[in-house]
């Protein structure tokens, strides 16, 4: 069957199971575009191609497959730069394709030619151009099987527009990806092993660094099982939060820098760190010279290259998560943890009681009480999207999650502008979910031109905009406010109805379940307007403003 390139990349993405493709069209991929039409495969149009590189990231981390984004050569290309780092920082499965000029055009500095393979190889997993219709479908199996396999990452694939324009034969089976053999790993080092073993059976104040890693392997039965039969206590990194239940009296919840005081002072304390899918960022060690200076330390990591990078260990298991839970469960004695468990409740001593939660109702409406109501209303079961910045934090404290991929976030890059783009992917991964996004008076800024996107494509997602009216991370002794005369967030409330875009707003407590959870939430009163009913119907974002969300106090 002949084909031109553009025909075949669409094929291609189509036998690979894809089923949307997040883009904006420009002259350098217009074959594409055109081959597009005649396709089985949904694009939706977003308003910039950082967008696209976020929701294609968001469709990631919901479904644990292949996100795919679209874009033209030149600025359409460079546009997708922050994306794909904020994919690569938080290994994530994304496939980019971008359009190059024609073949002959390369390397003379023609219109919209810029060497984006060049850019972005230290933020890719691979990165390659396509000069030859022949060779497309080879390289998107083999971008598909780079991007998905061991620690997933982003790819990036440029296409001449000749390569696009040109025709050959297109045989699927013959153009099975032509990868090196992967390095086989028949088994663990057995001493690195053994000592690992030892380690596990001997510790009497061992703790668990559960990180991303467990959710990437699938491994979140087996680390269950992991813990229950050594009985160790957990402490989460932001990205590993939905990998074990936060119901489960054995989590202890967040750790690091913006985590529980006590379970920091746990970890300290600890003569055992057992870090699972986790790289000792600094974040979660903060000073390297004090960080767990008694405590023994073993590491479960796919990638070679993390393992003493930041912090050497004693014991360095090399593999999937999943394959090495499930081979040292069977070697695990089950140990007393009783006095080291009432010792961690004792450091924990009355963190409940000083809770911003805790204390009496005095008309302020604090950012915890908005976090927690949602996580109430919701009842837990919601995608929650959020953004960077003091908002991102307070979700991960007060809002808790159970199942896994229902937290979606930018951890490594801390990528301001992350959470409406990519909560659009999430919603078109999982559509029958309910995907809310948090986000700051900031961050909504920069990205909130993809709101026109959600309008134009008809899916219901609901924005929790915490304002605060100042970029509240940046160091207290700088006045980085938001709210200026020429502050574009004054002017918000007239800007949201050429959306389409119904909102409402709360400054204090009270009201607060009652004007944002029952006019928004699915679960809440059927009769209010803005219902589940009504919103499902309009498939329209639905925007909630909490004006001076006051910072909560521990």
């Amino acid at each position: 069957m002949k084909l031109t390139g553009a025909e075949i990349l669409c094929e291609s993405l189509t036998k690979l199971g894809v089923k949307h493709i997040f883009g904006y069209p420009g002259g350098a991929i217009l074959p594409v575009y055109d081959a597009l039409g005649k396709s089985k495969l949904h694009h939706i149009l977003v308003r910039h191609e950082q967008g696209a590189t976020h929701m294609a990231d968001g469709y990631a981390r919901a479904t644990g497959g292949v996100g795919v984004a679209m874009a033209t050569s030149g600025p359409g290309a460079t546009n997708m730069v922050t994306g794909i780092a904020t994919a690569m920082l938080d290994s994530s499965p994304v496939v980019c394709i971008t359009g190059q000029v024609s073949s002959k055009l390369l390397g003379s500095d023609a219109f919209q030619e810029i060497d984006i393979t060049g850019i972005t190889m230290p933020i890719t997993k691979h990165n390659v151009v396509v000069s030859r219709a022949e060779d497309i479908a080879r390289t998107v199996r083999e971008a598909f099987v780079i991007a998905n396999t061991g620690r997933p990452g982003p790819v990036l694939v440029d296409i001449t527009k000749d390569a696009q324009q040109a025709s050959c034969e297109f045989d699927w089976e013959a153009s099975t990806p032509k990868l090196p053999q992967k390095r086989i790993r028949n088994d663990h080092n057995q001493a690195e092993f053994d000592r690992a073993v030892e380690l596990l059976n001997t510790a009497k104040r061992p703790i668990i660094l559960a990180g991303r890693g467990i959710m990437l392997s699938g491994a979140m039965r087996a680390f269950e099982q992991f813990v229950r039969t050594c009985n160790i206590p957990v402490a989460m990194t932001l990205l590993g939060i939905g990998c074990f239940p936060a119901s489960d009296p054995m989590n202890l919840g967040m750790m690091g820098m913006h985590g529980e005081a006590w379970v920091n002072h746990a970890i300290q304390e600890s003569d055992l760190l057992i870090a699972v899918g986790m790289r000792f960022d600094d974040r979660v060690t903060g000073d390297l010279r004090t960080y767990a200076k008694g405590a023994r330390k073993i590491h479960i990591e796919i990638d070679r290259a993390e393992i003493n990078k930041n912090v050497k260990v004693d014991a360095a298991l090399i593999g999937d998560a999943r394959e090495t839970l499930e081979k040292l469960v069977p070697h695990i004695v089950n140990p007393d943890r009783g006095p080291w468990l009432s010792h961690i409740k004792e450091l924990k001593g009355d963190s409940a009681v000083r809770d911003i939660q805790s204390l009496p109702d005095n008309g302020h409406l604090y950012a915890a009480h908005v976090i927690n109501d949602l996580w109430k209303e919701t009842r837990g079961e919601a995608i929650v999207v959020t953004d960077v910045g003091q908002h991102q934090m307070w979700e991960a404290q007060y809002y808790h999650h159970n199942q896994p991929r229902t937290l979606i976030t930018s951890g490594g890059l801390g990528t301001m502008g992350f959470a409406l783009p990519a909560a659009i992917g999430a919603k078109f991964a999982k559509p029958d979910s309910e995907v809310w996004v948090i986000v700051g008076d900031g961050g909504f800024q920069m990205t909130m031109c993809e709101l026109a996107t959600i309008v134009q494509e008809k899916i219901n997602i609901k924005i929790a905009i915490i304002n605060n009216g100042f970029l509240g991370m940046v160091p207290n002794g700088r006045n980085f406010s938001t709210t200026s005369a020429m502050s574009p967030l004054r002017s918000l409330r007239l800007i949201l109805p050429l959306w389409q875009t119904p909102s409402a707003s709360a400054a204090s407590a009270s009201p607060l379940a009652a004007t944002c959870c029952q006019r928004f939430v699915p679960h809440a009163n059927p009769r209010k307007p803005f219902s589940s009913t009504s919103a499902s119907s309009r498939k329209i974002p639905s925007i909630r403003w909490f004006p001076q969300a006051h910072r909560s106090t521990k």
